[in-house]
């Protein structure tokens, strides 16, 4: 594990830019350090598709937004002084993906397991993550993946940006 090297979970919202907007202050004076951008791919529900077509237009829609969203958010970081060679991201693809599966991807059962889980094959010393800002009821009833990733990481330094 490196201290240095930073994990940032990145769903696209305001939320999770701000989150970006926090590393790049707070990681631009770190010499040496590295900041991944990690966005965990959930499929659009098959469920609410009457065609398999339209449920595979849906996910490759979403996939495109993702990506161009983490691309934007990598030069957000870099526009904000941080060395081209400091950052990247990664895009963690689902195992039901209509497309071809990447040999790691996420199963789907938890977005916090699958930050945790990349943070500790990453070697990454902290993970930031965005505060969604849930309501006390949601939360107790439903959690949230910031309290998640809490509970769940383990030797390391968790930033929860609100």
């Amino acid at each position: 594990m490196n201290e240095k090297n930073i994990l940032v979970a990145f769903d696209g919202s305001e939320n999770a830019l701000r989150a970006v907007d926090y590393v790049a202050k707070m990681a631009g004076g770190i010499p040496g350090g590295k900041v991944r951008l990690l966005y965990v791919e959930r499929l659009p529900e098959r469920d609410f598709f009457e065609a398999e077509a339209a449920w595979k237009d849906a996910c490759r829609v979403q996939a495109d937004a993702a990506r161009q969203a983490l691309a934007s958010a990598v030069e957000r970081l870099k526009t904000a002084g941080l060395p081209s060679d400091a950052v990247d991201s990664s895009y963690l693809q689902s195992c039901r993906s209509p497309r071809n599966a990447a040999p790691a991807c996420s199963l789907g059962t938890s977005i916090a397991r699958d930050i945790v889980g990349a943070m500790d094959e990453g070697g990454f010393g902290t993970v930031v993550i965005g505060r969604r800002g849930v309501s006390k009821a949601e939360e107790f009833l439903f959690g949230s993946v910031s309290t998640k990733v809490m509970h769940l990481a383990k030797d390391c330094a968790v930033w929860v940006v609100a």
